[in-house]
């Protein structure tokens, strides 16, 4: 799937016209549908499960003018059957080796003082915007994320999209730079 694809109003308007032609139903099958996709993600043990979720639901729109008209059934099922695919693939998907510890307890935490390190590397917007995004918890860290899609005016799909972006950029400084710090230890 093209890393630069983004799940556009028009698309996102066409999915829920597809979920049910009411759109106040269509809204609460979306939710109901992202929910399940996220435990679907859970109880195979996959991480970034709202991730692999947005993931699921933008395949669906990007194939949407292709099985609209031919797809038979509770729409849900189709969510269901890429999530699945989603899970083998990522099963399949090598994982880089993360390299143990060999500092001392006393010192500060490499990963942390890594994180730090890259945040500061970040432009002030995406810095801004990563921590504000992964703050609260429950009902308290949706109405974080709808507030903060709005300040932005994009769409929380799109806020999504972004974080998950500015994070995987984090997650391959911290890995490169703990690296670092491990092979100088050495």
């Amino acid at each position: 799937m093209s890393k630069n694809w983004v799940l556009t109003p028009d698309l996102f308007e066409g999915l829920l016209d597809w979920l049910d032609p009411n759109r106040e139903v269509a809204g609460e099958k979306y939710e109901h549908i992202r929910r399940a996709l996220i435990k679907i993600f859970i109880s195979n043990g996959r991480s970034c499960v709202e991730d692999l979720a947005d993931e699921a639901i933008n395949r669906v729109a990007r194939k949407l003018n292709q099985i609209r008209d031919d797809y038979e059934g509770d729409p849900s099922l189709y969510f269901y059957g890429v999530a699945k695919k989603i899970v083998h693939e990522d099963r399949r998907r090598p994982k880089a080796p993360v390299p143990p510890p060999t500092w001392n307890s006393d010192d500060v935490d490499p990963e942390y003082e890594c994180l730090e390190k890259c945040l500061e590397e970040l432009t002030a917007q995406n810095r801004e915007l990563v921590l504000q995004y992964y703050q609260e918890e429950k009902k308290a860290k949706i109405d974080n994320r709808r507030r903060l899609a709005d300040k932005l005016g994009i769409a929380i799909n799109a806020l999504r999209i972004r974080a998950h972006r500015i994070r995987t950029s984090l997650e391959l400084c911290v890995r490169t730079c703990v690296g670092k710090m491990t092979s100088e230890m050495n």
